[in-house]
C-alpha cells in the first residue's frame, strides 16, 4: 500500500540524528521532499548523505536554533522558497537534562519550555498559512513517553512536554480540517540519546527484559509511522496522542 505523498514537501527539525533523522529519512523514501534541520553544518552533511542514500525524494538541510524566533522563521520560508510549499512539518527538538524535582533551576524551566513547546508554537504559527495551502498539510508533534507516565528523574521533560499534548490537541480543532495535528510519543529506542542515558545510570539490559517485545525501537519503525501520519491514509486520524513504545507504558490513557 503506497502513502501517495510522493512529490509532497516536508520540514522535520533536529533531523541530524536519532528519531528526527529517522522520521526525515522515512519521508524521503516515500518521496517526499524534504528538508533536515539542525545546529551543526558538519552533522546536517552527514545526515544528509545518509538519507539521500536511500531516497527517491529531494532532501535539503537548513541550519538553524529552533528556540531562537528569527531562525524559525527562516527556516520555514528557506523551505517554502527551495520546494514552492510546505505540506507535512514534524517537529521534533532534542531532550532537556534529566534532573529531578530540587535539583532543576529556574533557567532550565524555562529553557525546556522554549525549547519544548516555544519551538512548536513558533513553527506552526510560521508554517500554517502553507500547510493550509492547496488543499491542506499535516504536523506531527515528536513528544515523549514521559508526557503520559511521568518519570520523577525526567522531571522538565515528564511537566513540560504535557504542554506539547494540550497545544497539539487545541491545534488539531483549530486547524482542522485542512490541517491534521498529532503527536508521537515514543519509548526508548535505539538511538544516539541511548548512550547519554545509559551513561547516566540506565540499565539498558534489565529495561530491555522487562519490556513487552523484549528490544527497544528501531528508529526506521518509529519513521514509517510519522510517515503514515502524513499521509492520507491516515485521513481520519486527528488530535491523536500515539504513544510508540511497543507496550511499554501501563497507562490506559
Amino acid at each position: 500500500m503506497g502513502l501517495d505523498i510522493d512529490g509532497n514537501t516536508a520540514l522535520v527539525t533536529a533531523s541530524s540524528s536519532g528519531l528526527g533523522k529517522a522520521s526525515a529519512a522515512a519521508l524521503a523514501r516515500e518521496g517526499v521532499n524534504v528538508v533536515i534541520n539542525g545546529r551543526d553544518e558538519e552533522r546536517l552533511a552527514a545526515a544528509a548523505a545518509e538519507v539521500r542514500a536511500e531516497a527517491t525524494g529531494a532532501v535539503e538541510t537548513v541550519a538553524a536554533d529552533i528556540t531562537d524566533p528569527d531562525a524559525v522563521t527562516g527556516l520555514v520560508e528557506a523551505t517554502v522558497e527551495r520546494f514552492g510549499g510546505l505540506d507535512h512539518l514534524v517537529t521534533s527538538a532534542g531532550g532537556p537534562p534529566g534532573r529531578r524535582f530540587f535539583e532543576t533551576t529556574d533557567r532550565e524551566w524555562y529553557d525546556a519550555f522554549d525549547l519544548l513547546v516555544m519551538s512548536v508554537v513558533r513553527l506552526v504559527r510560521e508554517a500554517g498559512p502553507h500547510l493550509r495551502a492547496d488543499g491542506g498539510g499535516t504536523v506531527v508533534t515528536v513528544t515523549s513517553c514521559v508526557a503520559k507516565e511521568a518519570n520523577p528523574s525526567n522531571v522538565l521533560s515528564s511537566a513540560v512536554r504535557m504542554s506539547v499534548l494540550g497545544l497539539e490537541k487545541s491545534l488539531s480543532t483549530e486547524l482542522a480540517p485542512d490541517v491534521r495535528v498529532n503527536a508521537l510519543l515514543p519509548h526508548l529506542h535505539d538511538t544516539p540519546r541511548i548512550d547519554q542515558l545509559v551513561s547516566q545510570g540506565l540499565d539498558l539490559e534489565a529495561r530491555r527484559a522487562g519490556l513487552p517485545m523484549g528490544r527497544i525501537g528501531r528508529p526506521e519503525e518509529f519513521g514509517e509511522v510519522v510517515a503514515f501520519l502524513c499521509s492520507p491514509r491516515s485521513s481520519f486520524v486527528n488530535g491523536v496522542a500515539l504513544p510508540h513504545d511497543g507496550g511499554a507504558m501501563s497507562s490506559t490513557l
